[in-house]
């Protein structure tokens, strides 16, 4: 995957759901359509949540990695 340029990084490390979910939308609606945001969370969950989140409120995720029980993503706010 080649390298994508956050706007800002949201780091839910030790936060279980839906804690990730709430914070990664608190912090989305601040942000200005088309910016992205990192979020970076070990809650295995995640991935099946961003997902369903990121269909439901038509935001996009551009990118994501697993890696040693961490999960990152790349979400584009619509």
């Amino acid at each position: 995957m080649s390298e994508i340029t956050a706007n800002r990084t949201l780091d839910c490390s030790g936060m279980n759901c839906p804690l990730p979910i709430l914070k990664t939308k608190k912090e989305v609606d601040q942000m200005q359509s088309g910016e992205i945001l990192k979020m970076i969370s070990t809650d295995s969950g995640s991935a099946n949540d961003m997902t369903s989140w990121a269909n439901r409120t038509g935001h996009k995720i551009v990118g994501s990695s697993t890696e040693g029980g961490t999960y990152t993503f790349y979400i584009q706010k619509s």
